[in-house]
Order: structure tokens, then C-alpha cells, then sequence
């Protein structure tokens, strides 16, 4: 069975740029084919995660269509997914470190560790999509001490990431698309998931589709919220020095090359399986 994914991006002026993920491997599916009508082709990478992404010149006066399939079943995550890169978006504060580092203590092993991590981290937020995020401005991930901080899957797993690693788990972050079961196959944005990896067994964690469905009990896997989903890039603080492009918190979906850095592009996404 295929996965078909269509990114529709409307261009607002000529002469611009998209910067676009080209698909991820997971232990669920394998992307086997990514093409590009409306503009021409070139590859960037990655130097933090050896990645690479698609840089699409745009014909004029053309919707570009970014077309993915992807193959059910997988050989699993990239070994760079867990790669402990340091950055302002996974460096932990010394107080989240020492916090972390004692929640995961008073556990009886690694794996009750990790899932007291998730728990403490779920804890901490409620699910929205605040203006202005909780490490705004911030050159490491800040501890969170008390109440509740408004948060989206991004803010959920920033602090989620660095709590884990602070207390020296595996764990990686990995973007995608999120198609809800009631949109019939359509979703409006990207969407991000955290992977932990200890004593070879690989775990899913997706505290804030928990959140939105009104539950703390965070539960390892997918798909909390029924539909279906598929992995496009991963990590954080992302350099592609010949596109200009230094330290970017991330990328799930196409978005212009500008002077002053990457901008959100106008998009609609379409998913159909065959």
C-alpha cells in the first residue's frame, strides 16, 4: 500500500525560492518517490544531520505541486534522528538538567525514566498556539517550575527533547504531516513527534495529540488522535550554509529562501492512499 501526499504552494512574487524536506524513512513507511512540477530542482544539505532538501526555482506564473509517495513498512528512523546536537532549541538550562536528571533517578529503570520524563513534561502545558513561544529569545531550553505554559506540538517536544537528553537518553524530533481522521485526508500544517531509543527499543511519543483529546495519561505511539501521518525531516537548529541558512529551528513543509531567513509559504495538503 502507498501513502500519496500532494503539497500545493501558491507563490505571492516571482524570483523566490522553496526550501523543501524530501521525505524520512521510519519503522512505519519509506519514501520512495518526491517530485516537483512548476519549477526546477536542485539539492541542499545539511551539515548538522547530512540531510538533504530540495531547492525549487519556481516557473513564472505557476502553482508549484511538491508530490510524495511513500511505501508502508520502513527499516526505521535515520541513526542521525538521535544524534545529540546542541543548539539554543535543545540546550537544556541548568535547572531543567538537574530536574530532569532527578525525575529520571527516581526511577527503577531507563524506560520508567523516560516515560516519567513524558509525564512530567505533558504536566507542564496546555495545548494552544501562543504568539509568542516559552524559549522566545532564549539561548537554551528554559525551565519550567510551576503552572501551566501554552504550547504546540513544537513548544511540547522542545521541552520534551531537551529534558530527555539532559538526562542522557536517546531521543530525536521528527516533522511531518498529521491528516486527521475526520478531514477525510486533508490537514492544514505541519505537525512534530518526539523518538526515544533506549536498550534497543525504539518508542513514539506524541504528548500533544494527548492534550487535545483531554488526557495527561501519555501512552507510547502514533496516533492518540485517529489518522494518519508521514515523516519529512528531523532535528532542530538546522545550517545549510550555501542557502545562507544557519541554525533554523526546523523544517516540515516548504517555505521561501529570503535574505532575512525562511518564511512560511501559502499551502494546501492533500493525502490519498492507493
Amino acid at each position: 500500500m502507498h501513502t500519496n501526499v500532494t503539497v500545493t504552494v501558491t507563490p505571492k512574487e516571482t524570483g523566490r525560492k522553496l526550501l523543501v524536506p524530501v521525505g524520512l524513512p521510519t519503522p512505519h513507511q519509506t519514501p520512495v518517490h518526491f517530485e516537483v512540477d512548476g519549477g526546477t530542482v536542485a539539492l541542499a544539505g545539511e551539515i548538522t544531520t547530512g540531510q538533504m532538501v530540495a531547492v525549487v526555482s519556481v516557473d513564472p506564473g505557476s502553482d508549484v505541486f511538491v508530490k510524495y509517495a511513500f511505501r508502508d513498512e520502513g527499516p526505521g528512523y535515520p541513526e542521525a534522528v538521535f544524534a545529540p546536537l546542541r543548539n539554543r532549541f535543545t540546550r537544556a538550562a541548568q535547572d531543567l538538567v538537574f530536574d530532569a536528571i532527578n525525575i529520571a533517578d527516581s526511577q527503577p529503570d531507563g524506560h520508567a525514566a523516560i516515560q516519567a520524563l513524558v509525564n512530567a513534561t505533558a504536566e507542564k502545558f496546555r495545548y494552544a498556539h501562543p504568539q509568542v513561544r516559552f524559549n522566545e529569545g532564549c539561548d537554551e531550553v528554559p525551565y519550567l517550575s510551576c503552572g501551566l505554559t501554552e504550547g504546540s506540538c513544537i513548544d511540547i517536544n522542545t521541552y520534551l527533547i531537551s529534558s530527555l537528553r539532559a538526562a542522557d537518553f536517546e531521543a530525536g524530533y521528527v516533522t511531518g504531516y498529521f491528516f486527521p481522521q475526520e478531514k477525510a485526508g486533508r490537514c492544514d500544517d505541519r505537525h512534530c513527534w518526539v523518538v526515544t531509543r533506549h536498550e534497543g527499543v525504539v518508542l513514539e511519543w506524541d504528548i500533544a495529540h494527548h492534550l487535545k483529546m483531554g488526557t495527561r495519561d501519555i501512552r507510547s505511539g502514533l496516533n492518540p488522535k485517529p489518522g494518519d501521518r508521514v515523516a519529512l525531516a528531523h532535528s532542530m537548529g538546522l545550517t545549510f550554509p550555501e542557502l545562507g541558512v544557519f541554525c533554523e529551528k526546523l523544517i516540515a513543509e516548504p517555505v521561501w529562501l529570503s535574505p532575512d531567513g525562511l518564511e512560511k509559504a501559502d499551502i494546501t495538503i492533500r493525502r490519498d492512499i492507493v
